[in-house]
């Protein structure tokens, strides 16, 4: 097993390569540790290079919504019933402090995550 350290683009497509056809080593094997390797190797080349975005607030509930398998329905209680549901999905008002402390709880996410600032869709009922 010769391990190259990732320094540019071409090494990191060799080490996706390399990781590719080793993927599915058996457990114990060299090659096995040879893929746990090169697959942190590429972790920490990506984190360096290919930074993702988190996902805004509203974004971060939907993901967890359907990861949790829950409908809107489900939310009406920690944000303040179906149509204030509907409302704060579609961006046309912002989450509140207790929609917010509620939320966390009820689906396991950082406070930090549900109070980055995002863009609406303009408060309901303003006229302009």
């Amino acid at each position: 097993m010769e391990l190259i350290p990732i320094k540019s683009a071409t090494d990191y497509q060799k080490a996706l390569e390399r990781l590719g056809s080793i993927f599915d080593a058996s457990k114990g094997t060299s090659e096995s540790d040879e893929a746990d390797i090169i697959g942190l190797m590429v972790d920490d080349y990506e984190k360096k290079h290919y930074l993702i975005d988190s996902p805004d607030p509203i974004e971060a509930i939907k993901i967890r919504m359907e990861e949790l398998q829950l409908k809107q329905k489900d939310l009406g209680n920690e944000i303040g019933g179906k149509s204030r549901v509907s409302e704060i999905l579609d961006k046309k008002r912002k989450l509140t402090v207790e929609m917010i402390r509620n939320l966390t709880e009820k689906l396991n996410l950082s406070p930090g995550v549900l109070i980055t600032d995002y863009p609406d869709k303009g408060t309901v009922g303003n006229n302009g």
